[in-house]
Formats: structure tokens, sequence, C-alpha cells
């Protein structure tokens, strides 16, 4: 932790990288150090054909201007998705009528460009995927400086003694389920005319020793959650339903059905802690029979609202095995690649495991790159 808080003062931003952030920064560092050349602050806004139609460039404007780099091998488009595009979103995500009612963790400019490029020349979106998007509960989290963020639930639903509710007051999934399965769940049985959104609902013994998103366990404050509005404490069940607009008698119900089970470590309703992946998200040292499961008997209790957000999309641009851009007949286009989310999902719209979208893009950019080092030059 000092050593966290050293880099914020003096970097302005944690320095220690894991999981996917530490893997992507490997890769920068590698290509640094053979030289490749980043060119920051500049946007791709068309892609250059000859006359059989294979891209030979790609229009840039960025800080110098607008001008055209020459690509004698191939250009490969890998621009991050489209879950910015509200277009799409308005589109192609379920339950997303004005394209707003979602919110993502992808940056800003991830508006669909690469996509866009693509089907410029030929290419074409993928619409047969499962799922579009990437998805993954988050809670809106509101700053002192008047900005609003998002936070992604991954591991606190899985912790003994929370549960996630609807309007109603009843649970609607296995919490403990991957995130992207949570959301489909909450897209799915809340009813039409309803904002898509669920409460993750908590007492005090949850809270003195596991996160609720923001919200950190003891001895971290949590009152400067509950004076923006983050969280919400109520002295019983019933009050905190009431102060959340939850149904009172459908959550007492709940909650009381739930506890009863937990302390002999089931949950005949959805399963939960009936798989490793269950037990190991959980908590080996929870003294109930369960690690997944514990009752929610100690006040006051606490909830935060969830809505759907995502990580990317899944929804991308049909290439074949060597990540090139296929046209309506299914025939590559000449000197065009597609890797990453701008590439349909290798696993057809489905979630498996955390890692399924930088795993495919490492896999189809080596393969992209590979076929790439193997071309003396472009051809159709």
């Amino acid at each position: 932790m000092s050593t966290h808080l050293f880099d914020l003062v003096t970097e302005r931003r944690g320095q220690q990288l894991v999981n996917g952030t530490a893997l992507v920064g490997r890769l920068l560092r590698s290509a640094l150090d053979v030289g490749v050349e980043i060119r920051v602050s500049t946007a791709a806004s068309a892609l250059v054909t000859d006359d059989t139609g294979a891209v030979t460039g790609v229009r840039l404007r960025g800080p110098v201007g607008a001008y055209t780099v020459t690509a004698r091998r191939g250009v490969v488009l890998a621009t991050g998705g489209f879950t910015r595009d509200l277009d799409r979103r308005k589109a192609l995500f379920p339950r997303t009528p004005t394209g707003r009612e979602h919110w993502t963790l992808t940056p800003p400019t991830t508006t669909g460009d690469g996509v866009s490029l693509g089907e410029s020349v030929g290419g074409r979106l993928d619409r047969t995927v499962a799922s579009p998007v990437a998805y993954c509960p988050v809670s809106l989290v509101r700053y002192r400086n008047g900005k609003e963020g998002v936070f992604p639930h991954i591991m606190d639903r899985a912790k003994p003694g929370v549960i996630g509710v609807l309007a109603d007051g009843h649970r609607f999934v296995n919490e403990a389920l991957g995130y992207h399965d949570y959301t489909l769940a909450m897209l799915e049985q809340v009813p039409d005319g309803q904002e898509v959104c669920s409460w993750l609902i908590a007492d005090a013994n949850y809270m003195r020793h596991y996160p609720l998103g923001m919200a950190k366990p003891f001895p971290i404050p949590i009152r400067p959650y509950l004076r923006s509005g983050y969280l919400t404490r109520g002295a019983t069940i019933r009050d905190l339903a009431a102060k959340i607009g939850v149904d009172p008698d459908g959550l007492d119900k709940t909650v009381r059905a739930f506890n009863e089970h937990a302390r002999v470590g089931e949950d005949p309703d959805f399963g939960r802690g009936s798989t490793l992946f269950n037990v190991r998200s959980g908590d080996a040292d929870n003294p109930w029979p369960n690690a997944s499961l514990a009752p929610l008997e100690k006040g006051p209790f606490y909830a935060v609202k969830v809505v759907p957000g995502s990580f990317g999309t899944f929804a991308g641009l049909v290439t074949d095995a060597d990540s090139q851009v296929l046209d309506a007949s299914d025939t590559p286009i000449g000197g065009l690649y597609a890797v990453g989310v701008d590439q349909s999902s290798v696993m057809g719209g489905h979630y498996p495991s955390g890692g399924i979208n930088l795993g495919p893009a490492m896999t189809f950019g080596f393969r992209a790159g590979r076929r790439l080092a193997s071309t003396t030059g472009i051809s159709r």
C-alpha cells in the first residue's frame, strides 16, 4: 500500500501492473524495444485501396495534420470495438433503446472506428454471436469533482453474506456466477418497462470483512460512500428496502428464506456454492458450512445499485483463421486484417472465463503477424 501511495504522489497513478494490464505493458515494452513507432493522438480516417479492392494504406490525422501511410504488406484493425458507439449500442445491445442504458469500462475512444473502416471496403459485422457485448455489472460512482465513473463488480457478489435482488425484492440468479452471466440474468429477468438494474444487499458482518463495490471493508471508512449516495444503509431489512425503492415484503421474505438455507450451506433456489468456481470465489475462512454462503443477520444493512456495463464487444468483423477480413462472399479482402475486439468473437459471443478478449487478441494478433511476415506484398 505504501508503495502504491508513493506512486500516486510521484507519478499520479499506480506503477505496479498485474493481470491483463501487466500483459499489455509487457507487449508495449517489447514493441518499443524493437523500434516500433507509436503515434499517439492520431486517428485513422479512411483506408486506401487499389484497383482490385485490396487495402494498400491508411489515411491518418494527427498533430502534424492529415497524411497517408502506405502499407506494403497490409493493415491491421485493432481499435477496441464499439462500446462507446451509441448508434451501434442502440441497434445491437438488448434492453438499450436509446443507447444510453449501458455503462462501459472501455476508453472514450472505443467508438467503432475499426468496424466502420472494415465495412467501408466490404467487410461485414458479425451479428450472429450469442451476445454482442462482454457484459459486467457495474455501479455508478459520483466523485467530489462532479464527475461520474463506473466500478465493476467482479468478486464481491460471490462473498458470503451478500445477495442480489430486483425491484420486487427477490433474488434472480446465482450471484457467484461470472460477471457476464450475472448481467445477462439481470437483462432477462427485469420485467419489460422497468429500469434494468439490481441491488446487492449485505449486512454489517459482510461489510466488516469484504468490499461492496467501491466501499472497502473495515477499517476503511464507508461514510463518504453513504454521504454521496453510492451506498444506502438501513437499520432493518425493511427499512433498507424502503430507502432503495425495493418491495419491503419481497426483500424481507427473500432474506429470511436465504438465511435459513445459508446456515446449513445450501441454496436450493439457484445452487450458489455448489461448484468449485463458486466456492473458490467465496472465502475459505467463512465460519459457515459453505464458503460462498452466510446469512444476512446483523444490522445495519447496506445496498448498492448495480446496472449493465461491459469490458468490450463480441460482435466484430468476420475474419478467417489468419484474421483476414472477409467480404460478403467470404473472400479475404487483400491487405486487411482485424484482431482484438474488432474481430468477431472466436467464442461466438460466449464468456467462458476471464481474459476472453485478451486471449484471442494475443492468439490472432500472433497469427496475423505471422501471415504478414510471410508475405512479400499484398495479394488478393
